[in-house]
């Protein structure tokens, strides 16, 4: 594994008490300037998670707790009159940072969702017939609890499609979670993590994992894997040319923070639910707000087409 990241990998799980591969999915979108969403149900850790990258990395951060009176002017920024300057003035809101923790996504109103579309696709905002970039590097990690908890508003299909990864966290094991009532990590440890990277190294770091190569046979399985998803009859709607390029660029990441120039099938396996399971849609409604069950959905179809060798 590359030494800076296997830093900043120890250092996130000195908090994060989780599956380690978690912490590894959550890296691999910063490096292939990807956005996560962290779904599971309360208390499992997600913001602190979240939280703990952010800390790690020297680079502006901000941190938004949605909520159903939220509107999208608290996020983006509102225009104001500078009564010394005599003139309109855009003042940012938390969204003009580098790493954003939206916590509770889909508790927000989905106007306010829909706030995150061009900064999350563009790294632009345009207010007022103005666009204004946004800092760089710039990740949104969203959490959001289970569909069905109360309150709760469904991201619509294409706000999901703007993240990267859907992760799902799961409950630790027993000693972990055992370890968890002495260490009380959000309390004590969180507070006192330092920045292992600065925000252009991550640049950097991006910049080289664009460089991995993808052959030509990982490429045909990737075209392939959606083209089944399509034709199968399975989902009403499969994977799309975006999800092949971002699943292409997951694996590239995947690839260097093993610390290889290639990308091999395995590295399309792992990342495929990921990745790809919420950017389908099942044809058997009980599914569509499974993603468990999506992502077992996906493995099946895709598991008839032969990896190459």
């Amino acid at each position: 594994m590359n030494e800076p990241i296997r830093t900043l990998r120890d250092q996130i799980a000195r908090v994060y008490l989780g599956d380690p591969r978690v912490i590894d999915k959550l890296i691999c979108c910063l490096l292939a300037r990807g956005h996560a969403l962290l779904e599971d149900v309360p208390g499992v850790g997600k913001t602190v998670l979240a939280s703990a990258l952010a800390r790690s990395i020297d680079c502006p951060f901000s941190r938004v707790q949605l909520t159903p009176d939220m509107l999208p002017a608290d996020i983006i920024g509102v225009t104001i009159f500078d009564r010394e300057g005599r003139e309109l003035r855009f003042q940012k809101g938390p969204l003009f940072t580098g790493i954003l923790l939206a916590d509770e996504i889909n508790r927000t109103t989905p106007r306010t969702q829909s706030a995150l579309l061009e900064a999350m696709s563009d790294g632009s905002v345009s207010v007022d017939g103005m666009t204004y970039p946004l800092p760089k590097p710039f990740m949104v990690v969203a959490t959001q609890n289970p569909l069905g908890f109360e309150g709760t508003y469904p991201l619509p299909e294409n706000q999901l499609d703007r993240f990267l990864m859907r992760i799902t966290l799961g409950y630790p094991e027993a000693e972990a979670e055992a370890r968890l009532l002495d260490l009380r990590p959000a309390a004590t440890v969180l507070d006192h993590l330092r920045a292992t990277l600065t925000g252009e190294v991550v640049i950097e770091m991006q910049a080289s994992v664009d460089k991995v190569h993808l052959s030509e046979a990982v490429r045909k399985y990737i075209v392939e894997l959606a083209r089944a998803t399509r034709e199968s009859g399975v989902f009403t709607v499969g994977i799309s040319p975006r999800g092949s390029l971002a699943l292409a660029q997951a694996c590239r990441a995947s690839a260097w923070v093993d610390g290889r120039d290639h990308v091999v099938p395995d590295d399309v396996l792992a990342l495929l639910g990921p990745v790809c399971a919420h950017r389908t849609v099942p044809a058997d409604p009980r599914a569509q707000s499974d993603h468990d069950r999506a992502a077992e959905l996906l493995a099946e179809v895709t598991s008839e087409v032969a990896a190459p060798v």
